[in-house]
């Protein structure tokens, strides 16, 4: 019989998923939240043969997970969008769904269950930090998740995601998002995603230090690359 691949996850298989197309090793992995606050109701929607959406884990407020896919499995979480002009995320992936209403502000509780189960899976498919996304990252101009209350920086402090300190030089935003890894889509669109998960604090439109910014954390992402 099979089981959680994690230890201490409770194993809740989903029917929602399939082989991965070319290749049973994810590259990355893509966190979401779950758009709902009840933990349960999240559950039973990614578990439903109906909804044909899935993830490989969800992560519950109290710091709770549960596996529903296996790692080697292509779970339907990532939806239309490509990162660093690559489409089909689903097989390139693992999805980490993380229960929050999109509002709610994260538990300690929640994320640092986050953060084990990152550092578990992250060794064993040797994903590098840089290669952790938002759900927006891939789908600006359809998502918003995490949103702009998950804290990337302490991610980032784990090793576990990459937060680049300091500014760049002023050069052209689309230029510098192209870079990072962002999919073409609405001007807005991107740069609202780019703040969700780099400049939280950003408001209004595009300006400068957005610039900066982008170009800062293209340089950054182009050496974590090689």
């Amino acid at each position: 019989m099979i089981g959680a691949q994690v230890a201490g996850a409770r194993w809740c298989p989903s029917p929602n998923f399939g082989s991965r197309h070319g290749t049973v090793s994810p590259s990355l992995i893509v966190l979401h939240y779950t758009g709902m606050a009840c933990g349960q109701a999240a559950l039973e929607r990614l578990c439903d043969p109906d909804a044909e959406v899935s993830a490989h884990y969800l992560i519950h407020r109290d710091g709770a997970v549960v596996q529903m896919v296996r790692d080697e499995d292509r779970a339907w979480h990532a939806g239309a969008g490509a990162w660093c002009g690559l489409g089909d995320v689903n097989s390139r992936s693992l999805g980490i769904e993380v229960v929050n209403d999109g509002f709610q502000p994260f538990p300690m509780a929640q994320m640092r269950a986050l953060e084990t189960l990152l550092a578990v899976l992250m060794a064993r498919w040797s994903i590098a930090p840089v290669n952790v996304i938002a759900h927006a990252d891939m789908a600006p101009d359809r998502k918003e998740d995490p949103g702009p209350r998950f804290d990337w920086r302490a991610l980032a402090r784990q090793g576990l995601a990459v937060w680049p300190e300091g500014q760049g030089v002023d050069r052209p935003f689309d230029d510098s998002l192209d870079a990072i890894g962002y999919p073409q889509a609405e001007a807005e669109k991107r740069l609202q995603a780019f703040r969700f998960r780099f400049r939280p604090w950003g408001i209004g439109p595009e300006s400068a230090a957005d610039r900066a910014r982008a170009e800062c954390i293209a340089r950054a992402m182009a050496h974590a690359r090689g």
